[in-house]
């Protein structure tokens, strides 16, 4: 505990999980990832073809930064795309998540599927998409890396 008597807890969702659709779209969630995101979540939308799982606090801090956001277009559009998408999430009794149709039908997701932490939220692609994505990214990450750590200079 912190000096002001509250406790600081540092989310950080990692890690790749391979796991398959139920036939009635439920997918199951590994414990250790259940326990971080806590009981109520959001599922929406994700960018590339995939979903996004967010924990409740991670959400809220989304929304306050869109109202932070000028009323742009691309604000308005981007809102929408993630918005209307959206969805409250709890677990059932055997740490499954019901993925609504057309959330399945977004990320093309039919049986195979890949979980994967993204230090603040989920994500989950279709385990083709997954394999596209890395394959024809992975020559390029060390060059990403580099971008995005590289000391900047004057």
């Amino acid at each position: 505990m912190g000096r002001s008597g509250y406790k600081w807890v540092i989310l950080m969702l990692l890690g790749e999980y391979h796991h398959n659709l139920d036939e009635k779209g439920r997918l199951i969630i590994p414990s250790k990832i259940r326990d971080e995101l806590g009981d109520n979540f959001i599922l929406t939308r994700g960018l590339d073809k995939c979903l996004s799982v967010y924990p409740r606090e991670e959400w809220n801090n989304i929304i306050n930064k869109y109202k932070e956001l000028p009323n742009t277009k691309d604000a308005r559009n981007f809102m929408r795309f993630l918005l209307s998408g959206a969805t409250e999430c709890t677990f059932d009794k055997q740490g499954r998540i019901n993925l609504p149709s057309p959330l399945m039908r977004y990320a093309d997701l039919e049986h195979e599927c890949v979980v994967i932490g993204v230090n603040d939220h989920l994500e989950i692609w279709s385990n083709d998409n997954w394999e596209d994505f890395v394959d024809g990214n992975e020559s390029e990450f060390s060059d990403i890396a580099e971008h995005l750590f590289a000391p900047i200079t004057d």
